[in-house]
């Protein structure tokens, strides 16, 4: 593994415990003018005895529902207020709690969660609204095959142990619920001694604790309840389970039982989950994804604090499962035997080293990190894990898998769609994994291409950022200390939309691209990029298609190589494009079962038509299913080979000597001319309303509004990204009339979709199926009040401020920030837009935002409905 990532992630960290028990964590890290508190409380799934199941999670929501001194919405608005993003999850071992904001509001950021944690209402009127709209939070997972599979297999895997049940509950117990019942919850389990505090950012170490003392130390010491799940006793027997719905595609999810987070095999487990499932070069992607046999495929290890699940995840066609489960089994009865080669171990392990120094760039993950390695024994445990990881040997992942990865224990859950292929039985399991007969070759390393010498390039500075004009393309290159990592990306305008009757073809030829170019196949291209610590991932969007990776920052070079390769001599062989559009044709028609993106698939089909912003940028089944390699060949020569394009590098280098080398490479093409995307796309509603509905099998009802709105071009745009934050999230408008006054749903939106050519104000809301009409009535009754109740001073002063701090803490990731130069770059103003955007939004006034949400008063609007007519279980 590369020395550049064995940094010391600790160094720094101040520990304090208080009288009362309350662990507070500090580490100073200056590369972002942010914070992040998180609140860390050992209790969470496994803590809940069976009567109580979900009241965790109940609690977790009923944390933003007031205090004695702040009241309903009052957490999230000043939250909001201070430029604060603020939110929780729960899981088995644990429930966070965390805010990210401005360094220079931390002391609001802790007074506020001090207060949410201490001093809960609990008021049974707002604990009854809130079930409902937990409720619906149960329904949209029962909607979401890929989770209803995941947990079903832990029901599968385990007798005993609470890790079998439906962690969310069911309705009939969330509905019985009582303020008692989680006040109880509260009391015996939200105690100083379970409780972790950790603040991470552009602060004075001493100050900070001097915050967490005054704000916890007179919280009275209490003991914490101990629950503990009954333990499972060993098993060794296959287990299958199949489930049927309303789905378009399989999925299907095997499990074994793995080991607890602090067990000498966790770290060699981690490793085979990414020998086997991580990046383009893992041994199921070659096997599965690479060959059609399956559209996507997965693999992890686990380990919430007492035991472990090792699992791998694949979606596929119906008619696959045999092949899917026969690859699965190959590459695990592989592993188990065998063990990696040397170069397999290389790659995972530079993998999950930048993966992890990713998690660890922004503020809110080091923090949670540090709270969870604590929780477990110490925050040391984030350097010991990485020095193990760095230790790792080939031996160790094959013994560790050998004793994980039992073809007589593993268990499945498959999910079909209803009379597609036969179940897949305990028998048909044990099977396949007893005979393994797909074999996954060894292929020799091939070396990548050598990049060119560096070329003095001159250039100029602006907001940040070092532009070097080349005859064909730009160079954009800004540093960002911090991590050792670079984000990379060349990218092309999307000048022209794919013609209608083949959309999709600007998807299929960059996806194949990465299939091979040059004399290096698909395998030795994700060698290639993995070993310098990323994958290769291709970008359609609507304005633009591109390729970008992360890698360490010393390999800038060769990835940049490696990137202009794919971009410039992509092979386009008949077998990999066919695959590859065999793939698209199906994650085309999946689409139909998410209850998010459908919705708005459909609406801005109403709202621009059958073909450019109306049409998915990765295509249609219908239209990709009529596309050749000769479409995809001449594409490449016109879509990729004209349009003058922009190279952008963030990361930890310097900007002058990486210009340098990106000109030496990117400085051969030939002269070509900027392409300015500028010619407005029609809206296509005029007069009133215009609906697409389709009917599923769902237990909700799902609802997306599309209405005119400014392009990213537009001075108005500001102005509507104000209205956006007034409307959505926690604290808007719509989240508190809809979500919190009314129960209607778990999931409220509202946001500005803004394109180069073309802009919309949308809204969302998933609900039960008998009260669509009604939650359709309310959303449109909400949306209109904006022109009798305009936004308020107080509106107005608050959504500024959050926007403008959350231009900071976006900027925590080199990925993150080479996508705002990207976005100024091709569907923006260029890099003056990158200049303080937080003076910007405060120079909003309340007419602007007025004038920028007109679209929400007519009836030029579309509507997309995914309508429910399952009845929850």
């Amino acid at each position: 593994m590369d020395h550049a990532l064995s940094a010391a992630w600790t160094t720094g960290v101040r520990r304090e415990v208080l009288p009362n028990g309350l662990t507070l964590l500090v580490q100073r890290d200056s590369s972002a003018p942010v914070a992040a508190v998180v609140t860390h409380i050992k209790a969470g799934f496994f803590d809940e005895p069976d009567h109580w199941v979900g009241i965790s999670h109940v609690l977790e929501h009923m944390f933003f529902k007031g205090t004695p001194t702040r009241g309903v919405g009052q957490i999230a608005r000043e939250t909001k207020a201070a430029g604060g993003y603020l939110n929780a999850h729960t899981s088995y071992d644990h429930t966070t709690y965390f805010v990210v904001l401005p360094a220079e509001r931390l002391a609001e950021a802790v007074a506020i969660q001090a207060d949410a944690l201490r001093h809960p209402l609990l008021d049974p009127g707002e604990l009854a609204r809130e079930l409902q709209v937990i409720i619906q939070e149960a329904r949209r997972k029962r909607d979401t095959p890929g989770a209803v599979v995941q947990e079903t297999l832990h029901a599968v895997m385990f007798d005993r142990h609470r890790m079998r049940r439906w962690r969310i509950g069911s309705e009939e117990t969330l509905a019985g619920f009582t303020r008692e019942d989680v006040l109880a919850y509260y009391r015996s389990r939200y105690v100083p001694e379970r409780t972790i505090v950790a603040i991470v950012g552009d602060v004075d170490e001493a100050a900070a604790l001097a915050l967490g003392r005054e704000a916890y130390a007179d919280w009275p010491r209490a003991p914490g309840a101990v629950d503990r799940s009954p333990e499972e006793p060993p098993r060794r027997e296959v287990r299958a389970r199949t489930l049927r719905g309303d789905v378009t595609a399989g999925e299907i999810a095997f499990g074994w039982r793995g080991v607890p987070p602090l067990h000498p095999d966790a770290i060699p487990l981690d490793v085979a989950a990414a020998i086997l499932g991580s990046g383009r070069g893992s041994w199921l992607y070659r096997a599965l994804r690479e060959t059609g046999r399956a559209l996507s495929v997965s693999a992890s290890h686990f380990a919430p604090t007492e035991l472990g699940v090792f699992s791998i995840g694949a979606r596929f066609e119906p008619d696959r499962l045999a092949e899917v489960v026969q690859g699965v089994a190959a590459c695990a009865g592989r592993l188990a035997l065998a063990g990696p080669t040397p170069e397999d171990l290389a790659r995972a392990r530079t993998l999950l080293a930048t993966r992890w120094s990713r998690r660890l760039e922004e503020a809110d993950g080091r923090a949670m990190a540090l709270a969870a390695a604590e929780a477990l024994e110490s925050y040391r445990l984030v350097d010991r894990d990485f020095e193990l990881l760095a230790a790792v040997a080939p031996d160790d992942v094959r013994r560790a898998a050998a004793r994980a990865l039992d073809p007589e224990a593993v268990s499945a859950c498959v999910f079909l769609p209803q009379g597609a292929g036969p179940d897949l039985t305990a028998e048909d399991l044990a099977r396949e994994f007893a005979v393994a007969r797909l074999q996954v070759p060894d292929k020799p390393p091939v070396a990548p291409p050598v990049p060119p010498a560096p070329r003095p390039a001159a250039g100029r500075e602006s907001a940040g950022v070092r532009h070097t004009a080349l005859p064909a393309f730009d160079l954009l290159v800004r540093r960002k200390p911090g991590v050792p990592l670079v984000a990379l990306g060349v990218y092309l305008p999307r000048f022209r939309f794919d013609p209608p009757d083949r959309a999709g073809v600007s998807a299929l030829a960059i996806r194949t691209a990465v299939r091979g170019a040059g004399t290096l196949d698909g395998a030795d291209l994700a060698f290639a990029f993995e070993r310098l610590g990323g994958t290769v991932a291709s970008s359609v969007s609507a304005d633009w298609i591109g390729l970008g990776t992360t890698v360490l920052a010393a390999h800038l070079a060769e990835a940049a190589a490696l990137l202009d390769l794919v971009l410039d001599r992509p092979r386009y062989e008949a077998a990999p494009t066919e695959a590859e559009r065999a793939i698209l044709v199906s994650e085309a028609r999946q689409v139909a079962d998410d209850m998010f993106r459908y919705p708005f698939q459909l609406a801005f089909a109403e709202a621009y038509g059958e073909t450019g912003y109306g049409v998915p940028a990765a295509g249609l089944p219908e239209t990709l299913a009529r596309l050749t390699v000769e479409d995809v060949r001449g594409w490449h020569d016109t879509a990729l080979q004209t349009p003058r394009g922009v190279v952008v590098a963030v990361g930890d280098v310097e900007p002058g000597a990486a210009s340098d080398v990106l000109a030496g490479i990117f400085g051969r093409y030939r002269a070509r001319p900027p392409v300015p995307m500028v010619e407005p796309v029609p809206w296509a509603v005029a007069g009133a309303p215009r609906s697409r509905v389709t009917i599923r099998e769902k237990a909700q009802t799902a609802m997306a509004f599309v209405f005119p709105g400014p392009s990213r071009r537009d001075p108005r745009r500001y102005a509507a990204e104000i209205w956006a934050a007034v409307a959505g999230g926690l604290g808007g408008r719509l989240f508190e009339a809809l979500r919190d006054r009314r129960s209607l749903a778990y999931s409220v939106v509202a946001s500005s979709w803004q394109r180069a050519r073309g802009g919309a104000l949308v809204t969302y809301i998933a609900t039960a199926p008998e009260r669509e009409s009604e939650a359709r009535e309310a959303m449109l009754a909400e949306l209109r009040r904006f022109a009798s109740e305009p936004v308020s001073v107080e509106e107005l002063h608050r959504a500024a401020g959050y926007l403008a701090g959350q231009v900071a803490v976006s900027r925590q990731s080199g990925a993150a920030v080479l996508g705002e130069i990207l976005e100024a770059w091709l569907a923006g103003e260029g890099l003056g837009d990158l200049e303080d955007p937080a003076a910007r939004y405060r120079a909003v006034t309340r007419e602007d935002v007025q004038e920028a949400v007109a679209g929400l008063l007519g009836s030029d609007y579309a509507e997309g409905v995914v309508r429910g007519s399952a009845r929850p279980d």
